[in-house]
Formats: C-alpha cells, structure tokens, sequence
C-alpha cells in the first residue's frame, strides 16, 4: 500500500513536479535507461541532435528533456511540426516575412528562428521540409544568419537545432529528398527512441501511471488496479502506437470501470453493435475470359485469342471483379464499418483503404 501512495502522490497533477515530460522518464528496461542515459550525455554539448523514433514513443518529450537538462534551460524551447503546414508555408513560419513579401503579408512577422534566440527550436517530421527551405536552415547552422522572407537584413540568432522523424533521413538524402550537406550538420548526435515493444518491464510500470492519473482527473480516491487477465493483455500487446497509444487504452479502461480494471479494449472503433462476421460467403468463382469483359468487347478478344498481352488484361479484370466483388460484401456485412471490414478480409485497416481508394468510384453507389 505505501508504494501505492508513492506512486499516487507522483502522478498527482497538482503535486509541484516540472512540466518537463512527465512519463518520458518512467521506466526500468535497459533499453530505456540506455536510450535516458544516452541523452543526458548530449544535452550540455552545444551540438544538433536527430531524435528517430516511431510514432508515439516520446520525441518531443525527448527533445524538452534535451532543453531543460541543456546550458540553454532558461530560454526559449520553440517548436514546429512541419506536417502540420503546407511546404509553401513552412520557410515563412521558419524565418518569419517582411509586410508585403506576399498576399496577405501585412505586417512584418518574427519566425521560430528569431523566437528561438538563446534557446532550442525543435522540428518535429524534419523530413518533411522543402529543399529550398533546408537551403536557408544550413546557412543558419553555418553561420548563424538569415534573412526573412522579403526581406534584405541579414539576422543573426543563436538557436540549438533539434530534429525529429520517423524516415531514414540517410536514406533520403540518397534519393535528393534531404540535402546531405545539413543532415551531416544536423546529425552531431542521433538518438533511437526505443519503441514500447521492446520496453517490456515498462509497460505495467506506465499503465499503472496512467490509471493513477486517470483516477486523481476524475475525482476517484482509490488507485485502480489491474486484474492478472488484464495485465496479461497489456503485456501481450505489439503496441504499434507506442506510449501514446498505451495511455489512450488505459485511460480508457479507467474510466469505464471501478477500482479493478479486469479487461482493456485496443481498438476503440470496434463497434458493439456490427459484430464482426465469423466467415464470409464463399468466393465467387473466377469468370471465364470470354465472360469478364463487356460484351462489346468480346468479339475483339476471340480475334485475339492468341495474343499474350490479352490474355493478361483478362487476367487483371477477372482480378478487378473479384477485389470489388469482396470489398462490397465485406462492407454490406460489416455495415460499412472500415475496420472491420478490413478484419473480415484478412487486411490491416491501411491494406484496406488502399484497396478502397482503388475502387472508390464503383464502391460510391453502394
């Protein structure tokens, strides 16, 4: 009961601890104390650091760690998620524009750069900034200058540069999609976050966190608890949404039940009410050549019977028919949930929308 209320007094939003991260540093797997360790040593060197990692694993809490245990912790940690904005605009945002540089441009406008002066700018899905743009953040790596969009003045900043994706950036700097010359400036320091999956001694460690959270934001006095079925599951689990995903299922979990979690639900869009068909009807068979094209086709391809490519395009639509024949099975069985949809045919929920799309004009009557 004491490490109980340990844990329920650190979890506690009110309890005075820093807004630095708050789970970025719970853990015991040796993989996440390597990766904590590795950025302790890199946060004082005035340096660039690349944060890789998959989706949900932390980057940004990772990049504030970085900030705050830096020289540079009482100045400002400036960031940009540059999937958020369209390439036009990510250079305007980065470097700010005079009034007038472009339509709408009416007034003089700072950018990250220019905010983040004396501190850390972090840019999150660095993969995703134009060439061009790159163009200028080098020159700012280089020589710490820059002018505005529109504008002539050069500008001088001090700002640490911190870099997060997802992408090999080596491998698209390969392709010419990011320039070498900044990846190399950039990548001083890289830091693999380690994905949940393999932080197995930290997954109830974090569940734990998150239901006690969940607890104190809805007013419950007691720590819930997690049954051995329930423990089991959350251990089980691949996690293809890391952290994040982790706490929107235990959150979840609390709120739906009492002191004693007994089951947690991975997928919320799983609805109750269209349960999941246990087979399909049989497949259809597939049609005869002379059969799978529209009849008035049919007499060009008896006088082309002998031609190999034909009977490749007879393939494809026969091929055509049969995808279409089962996405909209599938989908009247499922009534037109996606999700379980693409569960009926074996597909994961991404597999599924790419054949969606694929035949989204013959599947729009339906």
């Amino acid at each position: 009961m004491a490490e109980q209320k340990s844990l329920y007094e650190m979890a506690r939003p009110d309890n005075g601890a820093s807004s630095v991260g708050r789970f970025d540093v719970i853990g015991e797997s040796p993989v996440f104390l390597d990766f904590q360790e590795r950025l302790a040593q890199a946060a004082p060197i005035e340096r660039s650091v690349l944060l890789i990692g998959e989706r949900g694993t932390g980057k940004e809490m990772a990049a504030r760690r970085l900030h705050y245990l830096s020289k540079r912790w009482g100045q400002p940690f400036i960031t940009l998620n540059c999937a958020a904005l369209s390439p036009s605009l990510i250079e305007s945002e980065l470097f700010g524009h005079e009034e007038g540089a472009f339509t709408g441009a009416r007034k003089r406008r700072i950018g990250r750069f220019e905010a983040a002066d004396g501190g850390t700018l972090f840019l999150d899905e660095i993969s995703l900034i134009p060439i061009e743009t790159q163009e200028k953040i080098l020159r700012v790596v280089e020589y710490g200058a820059f002018e505005r969009v529109g504008g002539q003045q050069s500008i001088q900043v001090d700002v640490r540069i911190l870099g997060a994706t997802n992408v090999n950036l080596d491998r698209e700097a390969q392709a010419g999609r990011f320039k070498s010359d900044l990846l190399d400036r950039l990548s001083f320091e890289v830091l693999f976050l380690p994905p949940l999956r393999e932080r197995g001694e930290d997954i109830l460690v974090l569940a734990q966190y998150f239901a006690t959270r969940m607890a104190f934001e809805l007013g419950r006095p007691d720590v819930p608890m997690f049954s051995d079925e329930a423990q089991e599951a959350l251990q089980g689990y691949l996690w293809p949404g890391n952290v994040r995903e982790l706490k929107n299922v235990v959150e979840r979990a609390v709120y739906r039940n009492d002191d004693l979690i007994e089951q947690v639900e991975f997928d919320p869009f799983r609805c109750p009410y269209a349960p999941l068909p246990e087979t399909l009807p049989p497949a259809p068979s597939v049609v005869p050549p002379e059969k799978a094209v529209a009849p008035e086709h049919a007499k060009v391809m008896e006088e082309r019977a002998g031609d190999e490519s034909q009977n490749c395009l007879d393939l494809l639509e026969a091929t055509r028919r049969l995808e279409l024949d089962y996405l909209r099975r599938a989908l009247e069985q499922t009534r037109f949930n996606q999700r379980l949809a693409a569960e009926a045919l074996g597909l994961t929920y991404h597999q599924f929308r790419g054949l969606y799309r694929k035949y989204t004009r013959e599947l729009a009557a339906l």
